[in-house]
């Protein structure tokens, strides 16, 4: 029987050997990317390469190696792929991307619409982005900020995408998949919540309280421990406070911010009731324009996916091989195909970038469908 050493030097000597094939086989999918871009053909053939997977693992001695082999050439004919979406990249080869380029927002004369009522934290996160001096305005819902500036009524819409304690905002993820309106900026805003009610009024009097569904999440530990406070949702944690004022009722509180409290004239009953002292919400800035900043950093999409073994994992290896770095997935259900997931991807680039369109170009193409949310 051969020794450890013997075997690992026969192992070494087959790398060697896989190492100058796999160069070898590179420099000719090299050559198949040149006669594709002469010939206007697609990268991806998916009957090809089921044939080729089926003819692999055919020609397999072992049984036991079968799954084997195939996992390996699947992930040969992968590197292939992304390969030449490297080379139709430099060669400006990269499919239509149709966002333009822009030195700034043009904001001067913007109008920007916001959810809730005024002392919303989204008007918060509103002035913190654009400043005190712009020309605002609000609606009821996240679709209604949506509606407005698909139909020109606003310019921009501010809305919550992601908090630090309670998660995704998911039906915000939903709306950016409905309509056809862009991400081109972010904000994160700090997010205290108060327990604010009726001058006079007492912690310990309290039986409902009002505030949006992410509020009461967010304060979950604290709503826990006073387990007489009925919890109440409503649109806005603004709108909690309007609502507490206009019922008049002592035993009645609400969530929100101590701006929003002093705006309608409530006292502050319990200060910093969230769970996280560093709780906070991050702001997406929405428009109608294909437009990206030419120092934007960072790149959302969505894309569907085949619904087989290893989907995903293909679909990801195409930031891995382009060396960008992914900040972020999500994924929701996708309406009327049960159990079946869209997938949101949060990662870093520049849509001027090669290894974005490169890695854009290869989704494009593998995916079942892929939409661009915006480069901020």
């Amino acid at each position: 029987m051969a020794s450890l050493e013997e075997l690992r030097g026969e192992l070494d000597r087959l790398d060697e050997q896989i190492i100058a094939l796999y160069e070898r086989r590179m420099e000719v999918c090299s050559c198949v990317a040149d006669y594709k871009i002469k010939n206007g053909r697609k990268v991806y053939d998916r009957q090809r390469e089921q044939e080729k997977l089926a003819k692999a693992a055919s020609q397999v001695e072992h049984a036991e190696n079968k799954k084997g082999v195939q996992e390996l050439f699947t992930l040969l004919m992968s590197l292939s792929r992304k390969l030449q979406y490297q080379k139709l990249s430099r060669c400006g080869t990269t499919g239509r991307l149709p966002f333009i380029e822009v030195d700034q927002l043009e904001v001067k004369k913007a109008r920007i619409v916001f959810q809730g009522v005024e002392g919303a934290y989204s008007e918060a996160a509103l002035k913190q982005y654009f400043g005190d001096a712009v020309n605002s305005y609000h609606v009821r819902t996240w679709k209604d900020a949506m509606d407005a500036i698909e139909d020109g009524a606003a310019d921009f819409a501010v809305l919550p995408i992601e908090n630090s304690s309670a998660g995704a905002v998911s039906e915000v993820y939903d709306l950016l998949v409905e309509y056809e309106n862009y991400i081109v900026g972010e904000t994160v805003l700090p997010v205290n919540h108060v327990l604010a009610g009726l001058p006079g009024s007492g912690e310990e009097e309290i039986t409902r309280v009002y505030s949006h569904p992410q509020g009461l999440m967010q304060c979950e530990k604290y709503l826990y421990d006073h387990p007489a406070m009925e919890k109440v949702s409503v649109p806005n944690t603004a709108v909690a406070a309007c609502k507490v004022v206009e019922e008049q009722d002592k035993s009645h509180a609400a969530i929100c911010s101590a701006y929003a409290a002093s705006l309608n004239g409530l006292e502050v009953l319990r200060e910093q009731i969230n769970d996280s002292r560093h709780n906070s919400t991050r702001f997406i800035i929405v428009t109608n324009q294909k437009i990206f900043l030419k120092n934007a950093d960072k790149i959302s999409i969505c894309f569907e996916l085949p619904h087989k073994s290893g989907s995903l994992y293909q679909m990801l290896s195409h930031f891995i091989f382009n060396n960008l770095n992914l900040t972020k997935i999500e994924s929701r259900p996708i309406e009327d195909r049960p159990w079946e997931y869209r997938f949101f991807v949060d990662f870093e680039g520049n849509l001027a970038d090669g290894g974005v369109k490169s890695a854009i170009r290869g989704l494009r193409e593998e995916t079942t469908s892929m939409k661009i949310l915006g480069n901020y």
